[in-house]
């Protein structure tokens, strides 16, 4: 197959039944928690379906009782593909054999498609949210509803990885839709800066626990720091 046979833009491609179910059992599983450890924060990609995966876990008391309304980032959306949007790896070869080539030759690091972003260009936009978050939430517990690469920039920008290291972990397996990645602050040690220490990364036990499938398809991905 050539083409992802879609009829409306991806960002208004819409949440699957399976993501209705995935999100209402993560909301249960946040819901579960004792208040001081649910999110107080709740911030979204624009795209349809992270937007009703943010709304539903808020149905779910995902989070505490007086967090305020859903904050959607356009930072957070997915990666732009540029003219290679909805081309399959048999489509690009066939219809951008030069795009092909240049992919394998940079890797998907440093390939920006014309009319697309590259991963260098998903972090760059990132490096301000980062800005964002510690100017406006600092202390909080944010619940960030996003893509597998948003999640993967991240990684690579909290951690401090290089190129190599990201995109080795990115070929151990695709994100589960609805799976969490979280940070937790560690405090830091006299004379030295505190930093977020990863905790769990791809963690699907509230969906199995809730009876939900684990899916890898494009519906929508959850962290918090």
């Amino acid at each position: 197959m050539a083409r992802i046979a879609i009829p409306e833009r991806d960002v208004d491609v819409p949440l699957s039944d399976c993501g209705v179910q995935q999100a209402a059992a993560l909301g249960r599983w946040f819901a579960g928690l004792e208040p001081l450890q649910r999110p107080q924060v709740v911030l979204s990609s624009p795209y349809l379906r992270a937007v009703k995966t943010a709304q539903i876990l808020r149905e779910q008391n995902a989070l505490i009782a007086d967090a305020p309304a859903l904050a959607i980032d356009e930072r957070l959306r997915e990666r732009e593909f540029g003219i290679l949007d909805r081309l399959t790896r048999v489509g690009v070869e066939q219809f951008y054999p030069q795009q092909a080539e240049s992919f394998r030759t940079l890797g998907k690091f440093y390939h920006r498609p014309p009319g697309g972003e590259s991963w260098c260009d998903v972090i760059l936009r990132l490096r301000s949210l980062l800005d964002t978050l510690s100017l406006h939430y600092s202390r909080q517990q944010v619940l960030i509803v996003t893509h597998e690469v948003v999640i993967m920039c991240m990684r690579y920008l909290l951690e401090e990885l290089d190129e190599a290291t990201i995109l080795d972990i990115g070929t151990q397996g695709d994100i589960a839709n609805c799976a969490i990645t979280e940070y937790q602050f560690e405090q830091p040690i006299v004379h030295e800066k505190g930093r977020l220490q990863l905790i769990r990364f791809n963690f699907t036990a509230p969906l199995e626990r809730g009876d939900a499938s684990v899916t890898s398809a494009s519906d929508a991905k959850v962290w918090i720091l």
